[in-house]
């Protein structure tokens, strides 16, 4: 391809993905979802996430997880101001609420704990001083460099979380959290059963996730919300990490982050490992 046509390409992209948002903005979902096919054509790994939106306006299946190229495309652009945003202005707590429930429990102090989709250190900072050893892994290069920086990680990796834990031969872990990693993600068959695989008998799981009323899931396992993000039911999450070899401890109802004004409604779940 020459540089020419590259960037022709990559005009065409940016005006089929800004028309598909301008006319999902005013209503039309048939001429949005048109839109949105054009992008996927011109960029088949979906750095825009046009997978995701179709199936927030209802115009399209509803994709395993998010792309990769668009999760990592969405962090690294918003790194720099991530915490920022994040914590200041969408009151992002969860870390911490995983510190409270541990300590709440009586879990820990950990000798090997691993932070999927570890962003810029947040979770690693609150858990910093009950670990031994604390790996991280997030998709976004700039997400990585930012909590190299900050001294709270043992070791970093830039990896898709399930292609880790499938390629991990590591020692095991006995504390693997995921905060605001489920939003990106559909069916959780593959993480479940790889957090299993790298932790230690009686080791733990901790995540969150975000839900929507019973009567918008309808039925559904999981769903794409209005706001582009993977919402989960309760029974799916209870069904998944039964089967795959998990004892639920808790499953507590949690404000994850607060959207346009309003609270996003969210579990925090604690799970243990039990061969």
């Amino acid at each position: 391809m020459t540089q020419q046509s590259k960037k022709i390409d990559e005009e065409a992209l940016a005006e089929a993905y800004n028309r598909a948002l301008s006319l999902e903005k005013s209503g039309n979902l048939e001429a949005a979802a048109t839109a949105y096919a054009e992008v996927l054509a011109l960029d088949p790994e979906d750095h825009g996430g046009a997978a995701v939106r179709l199936a927030s306006i209802g115009r399209g299946e509803t994709p395993l997880k998010a792309p990769d190229a668009y999760v990592a495309t969405l962090f690294d652009q918003h790194a720099d101001v991530f915490e920022n945003v994040l914590v200041d202005q969408l009151n992002y707590c969860v870390p911490l609420l995983v510190r409270q429930r541990l300590q709440a429990l009586g879990l820990g102090p950990f000798q090997r704990v691993l932070d999927l989709g570890c962003g810029t250190g947040l979770t690693g900072g609150a858990l910093r001083d009950m670990a031994e050893d604390i790996s991280g892994i997030d998709l976004s290069e700039n997400m990585v460099e930012i909590a190299h920086e900050k001294d709270v990680y043992d070791t970093l990796y830039v990896a898709e979380a399930v292609d880790f834990l499938d390629d991990n031969d590591e020692a095991p872990f006995d504390l693997i959290v995921a905060t605001d990693v489920l939003p990106y993600m559909g069916a959780l068959e593959a993480l479940f059963f790889g957090a299993v695989d790298n932790l230690v008998p009686g080791g733990l799981l901790i995540f969150s996730s975000e839900t929507l009323p019973a009567e918008t899931l309808a039925g559904r396992d999981y769903m794409v919300g209005p706001h582009q993000r993977f919402a989960h039911s309760e029974a799916y999450l209870r069904d998944r990490l039964t089967a795959t070899g998990f004892e639920i401890i808790e499953i507590g109802d949690i404000t994850v982050r607060m959207e346009g004004g309003e609270p996003i409604a969210g579990q925090l779940v604690v799970a243990r490992f039990k061969p």
